[in-house]
């Protein structure tokens, strides 16, 4: 990362790019049940380290930054303990169709509608409870994860051209192929855009700056038993849920090993992902090897993509998705940025038999939602402690991690 000046003078040049990067929404890992879409840059304040234990030499935030950004292991292994807590309602198990009714159908089981193997859909199980996962890394072709759930595991292998998902459970496999090295988009393989790791989730917020936003240097801690730096990204602006995000940097690799994202609200974090367990050395090839168990059902890509394209049983497909979702923009700016996007549907949210599963949670989400009038006409909101979402009448949707006065004043002002 280049170095940062800290003062506010920007070349024309320099300002598109500043209010281009403003508009980029980057996206926390929570629940869309409400098509939540939080935004949230990052500014920099340069700070020295405060004392702590361990004692390390003392660094500014653009250092600590430019540390992450040239941080470059390529072989790592190790336990994550991933906990999501947005308060949200018992949803009594409407929430786990709306998910797979949004990936497409695949994981529901039964019906052919794919394999309950398939990473888009086995992966979602992260974005709420408590999981443990085991990582490791072998450079950009080889990677597993593997998701412990009681007596049963999930894991996602890329080994070269090979992806495989495989779960335990239901002893079903999932198989793509993909091309080697630098001919492979990272998004071709499956699971990747899912943040697993403390790095992850890192790069997300790490995404853009702007001068909305406070980084600190707030001490240093030990994660996993090893030495690291915290770096503390604070809101500037009021009306953000966020309270702070921490980020534990470790002080030799420049690896984040922890990220903590607390909300304005107080109380638990919302978001804590955290190495338990972490070493650098290479692993051992096998651990990345992989035949399917005798027995298992074995689902090939382009199978589980042909069940996932057809809208059967009343589920929302991936096409109808992207529909819903055309025209998305981004208002405001740093934490106050709210995504918003205008589903077509006239009434608010579908109710009874509407839309199927989604018609159902639909329903039953509204009784959870607050009722709110203004400028705009009418709608609903529904509040996590991150993410709130008004859904008007007229089918529009505002998002973001901001409070409901928020949404309502940006619901007004686009009238």
């Amino acid at each position: 990362m280049a170095p940062i000046d800290s003062d506010d003078s920007t070349t024309a040049g320099e300002g598109e790019e500043l209010r281009a990067g403003r508009r980029k929404a980057a996206r926390y890992v929570v629940p869309v049940a409400v098509m939540g879409v939080a935004a949230a840059t990052i500014g920099l304040v340069p700070a020295l380290a405060d004392s702590g234990d361990p004692d390390l030499p003392k660094v500014t935030a653009e250092q600590l930054i430019e540390k992450i950004a040239k941080s470059d292991v390529q072989q790592l292994s190790g336990t994550v303990r991933i906990n999501t807590d947005l308060g949200l309602p018992d949803l009594g198990g409407l929430e786990s169709g709306l998910m797979s009714g949004m990936s497409g159908g695949p994981g529901s089981g039964g019906d052919g509608e794919g394999s309950a193997a398939d990473p888009s859909a086995k992966l979602t199980e992260l974005v709420s409870g408590s999981h443990t996962l085991r990582v490791a890394a072998d450079g950009p072709d080889r990677q597993k994860l593997s998701l412990l759930e009681n007596a049963a595991e999930y894991s996602l292998i890329h080994n070269g051209k090979d992806v495989w998902g495989y779960d335990s459970q239901s002893n079903e496999v999932y198989h793509s192929t993909a091309p080697d090295g630098a001919e492979r988009p990272e998004k071709d393989v499956p699971g990747k855009d899912v943040p697993a790791t403390p790095k992850d989730f890192a790069d997300q917020a790490l995404k853009s700056v702007d001068d909305t936003t406070s980084v600190t240097v707030g001490g240093t801690a030990q994660v996993a038993g090893r030495d690291a730096y915290r770096l503390v990204v604070e809101p500037k602006q009021k009306g953000s849920t966020v309270g702070a995000i921490t980020v534990a940097v470790d002080a030799e690799t420049g690896t984040p090993l922890k990220f903590t994202l607390t909300p304005a609200s107080g109380g638990a974090a919302v978001v804590d992902v955290g190495f338990t367990k972490v070493s650098f050395a290479k692993p051992d090839a096998s651990t990345f090897d992989f035949t399917p168990p005798e027995g298992a059902k074995v689902t090939e890509a382009d199978e589980s993509d042909a069940a996932a394209k057809a809208p059967e049983h009343g589920r929302l497909a991936e096409g109808d998705l992207a529909e819903g979702m055309d025209g998305l923009k981004v208002i405001g700016e740093g934490w106050n940025s709210i995504a918003t996007f205008d589903t077509g549907a006239q009434g608010g949210l579908p109710t009874g038999s509407e839309g199927g599963d989604l018609g159902g949670l639909g329903g039953f989400l509204g009784s959870f939602g607050d009722q709110v009038k203004g400028d705009f006409g009418s709608g609903t909101v529904f509040k996590t402690r991150l993410v709130n979402a008004l859904i008007t009448d007229d089918g529009k949707v505002y998002a973001g991690a901001v409070t409901k006065d928020a949404l309502v004043k940006a619901a007004d002002a686009a009238q």
